[in-house]
């Protein structure tokens, strides 16, 4: 079992920063793929990032390239997501979720392909 925690949401307005943490238990990741999705009110859950563990070796979604980024600390067991040039339509319950032995990471876009997921942060993007 793998529990995680996300925290580090809140409400800011469009171009700002946060930096979203997700705190991992119960496991040594050293073989997980982890994801970051989020789900806007009334919308399917959405691919955001994906990080390989065991090299830091990323993915992202084009609706986020090149302003969010994804990284861990092993030493903390924590996964974070940076959100930078936030928009209002990056609003939404962003979701930490973890696979052990995933595939490739362009292959893990899908919620399904995830066993653990956290409870979820909010973040509100005001225009």
């Amino acid at each position: 079992q793998v529990q995680l925690v996300e925290s580090g949401g809140g409400l800011v307005q469009a171009g700002g920063s946060l930096r979203l943490s997700c705190a991992a238990s119960g496991r040594t990741l050293s073989r997980y793929v982890m994801g970051w999705f989020r789900q806007a009110p009334g919308k399917e859950r959405e691919f955001v990032a994906a990080i390989s563990w065991s090299d830091g070796s990323t993915y992202y979604a084009d609706s986020v390239k090149g302003r969010f980024s994804a990284s861990r600390d092993s030493a903390k067991n924590t996964l974070y997501l940076q959100l930078n040039s936030l928009k209002p339509e990056d609003t939404g319950v962003y979701y930490c979720a973890a696979r052990f032995r995933g595939a490739a990471l362009v292959y893990m876009k899908r919620p399904d392909e995830y066993r653990y997921w956290g409870q979820g942060t909010q973040v509100t993007v005001s225009s």
